[in-house]
C-alpha cells in the first residue's frame, strides 16, 4: 500500500486531515522526519494559522529543503489553506514575508466591506479538470477558513476560483502539484472526495 506523509510543522490540524485519508482507503502518516518523508509516495502540506509562523517553523524544523527536493523529484504534492498559500512568492501578512516561491504571486489580505475571515461553505468555479476533481461537479461547495488569498502572477496555475467580493484562486493544478485554499477535511462528502482523488492520484503515479 503507498503511503502519503502530512507534514507536521506545529501548524495544522493534522489528525482530522490523516482520518479524512484514511477514511477513504489511503494509508498517511503525520511525521516532521526528513527520512520518512523521502519515503512516502505523496507529500501533504496543510497549514493553520499567520504564514509567517507557518514558514518560520518549516524552517525552524529543517523541513524547507525536504520540500523542495520532494518537488523537484516530481512527486505528488497536495498543499491546504496556508500550505497553498506558502507555495507562493510572499505573503503581505505581519508585513512581507517569503514563502516557498514555487510559483509566483503574492498572498493578500481581503479588503473592502467583506466579513474577514471568509469563514463557511462557498463554491468553487472549475477553470481546469484537475485529476483532482474526478466526480466533482462544477459550483461545488466546500468548507473555508482564511482572511488571506492567492494573487497568482502565474494563471496557468489556477485549476479554480471562488468568489468573494472578489475572484480568488481557490484550486491550483501544475503538474504533480495541488492545491487548496478549503478544507477538504472540515468539508464533508465532497472533501473526502477530492482527498481520496488525490490518493488515487498518488497511486496511479507511484505504478
Amino acid at each position: 500500500m503507498i503511503m502519503i506523509a502530512i507534514i507536521d510543522y506545529g501548524m495544522a490540524n493534522l489528525h482530522s486531515v490523516q482520518k479524512g485519508f484514511e477514511k477513504v482507503g489511503h494509508r498517511a502518516v503525520i511525521t516532521s522526519d526528513p527520512q520518512v518523508i523521502t519515503t512516502a509516495s505523496g507529500l501533504v502540506l496543510p497549514g493553520v494559522g499567520a504564514f509567517k509562523v507557518c514558514m518560520d517553523n518549516l524552517v525552524k524544523r529543517d523541513l524547507v529543503q525536504p520540500i523542495y527536493q520532494w518537488i523537484e523529484k516530481g512527486k505528488p504534492f497536495l498543499g491546504i489553506c496556508v500550505g497553498l498559500q506558502l507555495l507562493f512568492t510572499e505573503s503581505e501578512e505581519f508585513g512581507n514575508c517569503k514563502g516557498l516561491d514555487i510559483f509566483k504571486g503574492k498572498v493578500k489580505r481581503f479588503s473592502g466591506a467583506l466579513k474577514v475571515p471568509h469563514m463557511g461553505w462557498n463554491n468553487i468555479t472549475i477553470r481546469r479538470p484537475a485529476p483532482i476533481f474526478q466526480g466533482i461537479k462544477d459550483q461545488s461547495y466546500f468548507y473555508f477558513v482564511h482572511s488571506y488569498y492567492v494573487d497568482s502572477e502565474e494563471p496557468e496555475v489556477i485549476a479554480a476560483t471562488t468568489e468573494y467580493g472578489i475572484s480568488f484562486t481557490s484550486v491550483i493544478w501544475k503538474d504533480h502539484i495541488f492545491g487548496c485554499q478549503f478544507h477538504p477535511e472540515k468539508s464533508q462528502t465532497l472533501g473526502l472526495r477530492l482527498l481520496k482523488n488525490f490518493g488515487d492520484w498518488v497511486l496511479l503515479q507511484s505504478r
